[in-house]
């Protein structure tokens, strides 16, 4: 996976040309942003170094002033999201399948996180229906996801929001479909995200009076 994440990343590098890299690292939003300190250690962290999540710039700037401390978080999968999360909401509680992922990030996670590791397939899919609540906000962002859609979105609270991922993907339209029918709108935020150097697309799904007040 990281060869081809640094292939597809020097891609965009190459494009250019030695000057034009230069460039766009002296005065670019990429810079900015923190793209360029992401791609060098392959990890989701904005330009100080700090944790956010593997979203869209786009989404993550809109998202941010609109997170709380009274709101409660559902992740599947884990990672410097989780981290970035846990310094903005009350609570969070993720499922993660990579045992050794887990040995990595787990120390790395507030006392306001719980992390728990589930094999994949049923139990995954249903880890949210351990925890006996409802949330705020409920992220898909791991395996399984057009599943974890299916059988997350009984487990929001009336305002709240559902996040996908990479949803450009066609493999995931079922999940977005199945989100119309219950009666959720859909927000696109489509472009360059940490790591990578192409554009993708992350989107939340609300109702009229949610908890982010979209």
């Amino acid at each position: 996976m990281i060869r081809f994440l640094k292939k597809k990343s020097w891609s965009l590098l190459n494009a250019v040309g030695f000057g034009g890299s230069v460039q766009l690292q002296m005065d670019s939003a990429l810079k900015q942003y923190g793209w360029f300190q992401s791609f060098s250690q392959r990890m989701s962290v904005n330009a100080a170094g700090d944790p956010i999540p593997w979203y869209t710039y786009p989404f993550i700037f809109f998202l941010e002033p609109r997170l709380s401390t009274s709101l409660q978080v559902f992740e599947y999968g884990s990672g410097n999201s989780t981290r970035w999360y846990s310094q903005r909401v009350r609570s969070i509680n993720a499922v993660e399948h990579d045992h050794e992922w887990i040995k990595i990030i787990a120390p790395k996670l507030p006392d306001n996180v719980k992390l728990v590791e589930k094999p994949l397939g049923d139990a995954y899919i249903q880890a949210i229906g351990e925890v006996g609540n409802q949330f705020d906000i409920i992220v898909v962002d791991g395996r399984k996801r057009v599943k974890c859609v299916k059988f997350a979105v009984d487990y929001l609270k009336p305002d709240g929001v559902l996040i996908l991922d990479n949803s450009e993907r066609h493999w995931y339209q079922e999940a977005k479909d199945l989100m119309h029918a219950k009666g959720f709108r859909r927000l696109d935020f489509r472009g360059m995200g940490p790591i990578v150097g192409y554009e993708f697309c992350s989107s939340v799904f609300y109702r009229d009076g949610n908890c982010l007040g979209i």
